[in-house]
């Protein structure tokens, strides 16, 4: 295996593999996840083409079997809060240091091979020559608390390849649904009455709490 670094990608013919290597990689997560966590085939053509995104792929032999898009440049993404950064981390954001893994994937028939330690080797070392504060995410599925999962790997990693640096948790994102059709079907319109005036109270009580705690402060 060997790993070659792209950026940016204008081959079409190199897209099309590296996207086919995307669908494969995505196909055991979609049905797991609430998140839509792949990208649209244009959306993932774009930041291929990005000159600000480092892309490196491992072949095996002629086939891309994994690949790792980093974005330099934050503010060119939807995902991250350029505000956030700038307050919480404002002199990595000053100097253009803050990096976002955009995605990390590996064909399902080499995911048991040390994949992610062949690219984690140079992608690592390249973005501590940066300085950089690495930022990345995981579904629930491969980080189901901050605890383990793919963060306790990632930390792994670093102390392996380039040395003492904390992975820190900065956020957590919940997804929540209400089945309100199940709820109709139980209770039927007099119970639906009696929690509209459940819910009224309740409103009167926080609201009143509310009132209280500003006298207080």
């Amino acid at each position: 295996m060997f790993v070659t670094r792209h950026t940016p990608v204008a081959d079409i013919a190199l897209s099309d593999r590296l996207w086919r290597l995307y669908e494969a990689a995505y196909g055991t997560v979609v049905a797991q996840s609430p998140t839509h966590e792949m990208l649209f085939r244009h959306e993932f053509d774009d930041a291929l083409a990005d000159p600000g995104n480092r892309l490196w792929v491992l072949w095996d032999d002629e086939d891309p079997v994994a690949m790792i898009l980093i974005a330099t440049q934050i503010g060119s993404t939807r995902y991250l809060s350029d505000a956030y950064f700038v307050r919480a981390f404002p002199s990595h954001q000053t100097r253009g240091a803050v990096h976002y893994i955009m995605w990390l994937v590996v064909h399902p028939a080499v995911a048991a091979r040390g994949a992610i330690i062949r690219l984690a080797r140079e992608v690592l070392q390249r973005e501590a020559e940066d300085g950089a504060l690495l930022v990345f995410d995981a579904p629930e599925i491969h980080q189901p608390g901050v605890d383990g999962g793919f963060a306790e790997m990632m930390d792994r990693l670093v102390r392996s390849f380039v040395g003492q640096a904390r992975v820190q948790h900065i956020g957590t994102q919940y997804y929540f649904a209400v089945d309100l059709a199940a709820a109709g079907a139980a209770d039927g319109a007099g119970a639906g009455h009696a929690a509209d005036q459940g819910a009224d109270q309740g409103a009167d009580g926080a609201a009143a709490s509310g009132h209280r705690s500003m006298a207080e402060r």
